[in-house]
């Protein structure tokens, strides 16, 4: 099998923390369970994994351990490799796939200081998320992978640097574009969180992407 082009996460990864440390006592979510599972269930050793997703051994197993969280463009790189969803890697119920999603049972998931909601059905090409993203500037590169991205804002100011360029996007207000592009969501609120609806569409349901790599 071919390893994939290296994509940026946006998930630095530094040398294992120690036993006191915060990401170490963190309360598990599960989350380290389903990603195992998920990694088993294709046949893929530890190092297998982190030859296709571009993750690093070490990172896999903290995440496996539930000693770190993995941000959204890393779970949207290990459902990709995974042959799953980033719901179910959340742990939404896979029996969940009624065309409506009910607002009482969208449960709030926390990862990398961001907070999801489902709001899509799982088990689909199309992944749909509302995200709320922490006051604050954002630290690192932009992210990079594949597929599409679309964003509608809700609330809160959002600012979005794509491809170099930054756009501030009140709510109401909507962007569509490749994330095989850098780019970088942040709120543009020292203060306030910003809080937008994502829609990210893998590689193979784009049928327009002249800006990703041509074997993808």
């Amino acid at each position: 099998m071919v390893a994939p082009p290296s994509y940026d996460t946006g998930d630095p990864d530094p040398e294992p923390a120690g036993p006191e440390s915060a990401e170490a006592e963190a309360v598990p979510t599960g989350l380290g369970d389903r990603l195992r599972a998920a990694r088993l269930a294709n046949g893929f050793k530890l190092d297998e994994a982190a030859r296709l997703t571009r993750l690093s051994v070490a990172y896999l197993s903290r995440l496996e351990h539930e000693r770190r969280q993995p941000s959204l463009p890393a779970l949207l790189t290990l459902a990709r490799v995974y042959n799953t969803t980033v719901s179910e890697l959340l742990g939404e119920d896979a029996a969940a796939s009624e065309p409506v999603v009910r607002a009482r049972s969208a449960e709030p998931v926390e990862a990398h200081g961001w907070t999801y909601w489902r709001v899509g059905s799982p088990r689909r090409g199309m992944q749909a998320l509302r995200v709320r993203v922490p006051a604050g500037r954002a630290d690192g590169p932009g992210r990079v992978h594949p597929g599409e991205e679309w964003l509608y804002v809700l609330s809160g100011q959002l600012r979005l640097t794509l491809d170099g360029a930054t756009h501030l996007l009140a709510p109401g207000d909507v962007a569509h574009f490749d994330s095989g592009l850098a780019h970088r969501m942040e709120s543009a609120d020292a203060y306030l969180p910003v809080e937008f609806l994502m829609v990210h569409a893998a590689p193979a349901l784009v049928a327009f992407s002249p800006c990703l790599p041509a074997h993808i």
